[in-house]
């Protein structure tokens, strides 16, 4: 499908969000056996970054998980993500929190961003590449027009922005572009926010995995494929 053409998800897929999220919570348990065989971490400092209207407690369950691993696992630590009500105009806050840790750890840091979330860490790997080890995106629609979601109306509200406008445009260009680190997006054609096919592009590793939009940073298959992604750039 042409990113640019793209059509958001269908009523269907939208309306079965809630109970496909539900069913995330049991698989997680069945999957445990299989989610304690995944690589152990190499200790360096990862950065989760919360979707729209979300916050830290959002990223639990892949924090323990990731700190379980061996890593060790920071909160963005700026509230629920309302965009640049977040994180500032130019991204200033989300910024000195990357150059915090940066500096406290001594190593690049590894940005993990859910939905809303992945889209600002791909921004800030393009402002500060010699702080930013690897992005890894969940679910982040930064690749086609934000009217290929079934949110951005939702978006709108929440942040106070307009997608009409020239700094929303501007920024949505400068998150698509290429990344100068390692880049890899995990996304779902069964999506029912967002349009699966504007959640990759051919500069990044992809990875699709089965499932809704709501609580795919809890999908064991999202974790799995994010303990794989940091395990094969675990020598860059």
């Amino acid at each position: 499908m042409n990113a640019i053409s793209a059509l958001p998800p269908s009523k269907l897929l939208f309306l079965a969000e809630a109970p496909r999220a539900a069913w995330t919570i049991v698989s997680l348990l069945l999957a445990q056996p299989a989610l304690a065989r995944a690589s152990r971490g190499d200790g360096r400092p990862i950065l989760l970054l919360p979707g729209l209207a979300n916050a830290d407690r959002s990223n639990f369950v892949m924090a323990r998980y990731l700190q379980r691993l061996g890593y060790r696992v920071f909160g963005w630590e700026l509230g629920r993500n309302l965009g640049t009500r977040a994180i500032g105009s130019e991204a200033e806050r989300l910024i000195a929190r990357v150059a915090a840790i940066h500096s406290d750890t001594g190593e690049a840091v590894t940005l993990i961003g859910v939905s809303l979330g992945g889209i600002m860490a791909r921004l800030i790997a393009h402002r500060c590449p010699d702080m930013v080890r690897e992005v890894i995106t969940v679910s982040a629609p930064y690749a086609g027009p934000p009217t290929a979601t079934n949110v951005w109306r939702a978006f709108e509200l929440l942040t106070g922005d307009r997608i009409s406008d020239a700094s929303v445009k501007a920024r949505a260009a400068e998150a698509a572009a290429p990344l100068p680190v390692p880049a890899t997006a995990i996304w779902s054609r069964t999506d029912g926010f967002v349009n699966g096919s504007i959640c990759r592009d051919p500069h990044a590793r992809a990875i699709e995995v089965p499932g809704s939009h709501l609580m795919v940073q809890c999908r064991p298959e999202v974790l799995l494929a994010i303990a794989e992604t940091l395990a094969r750039y675990r020598d860059n």
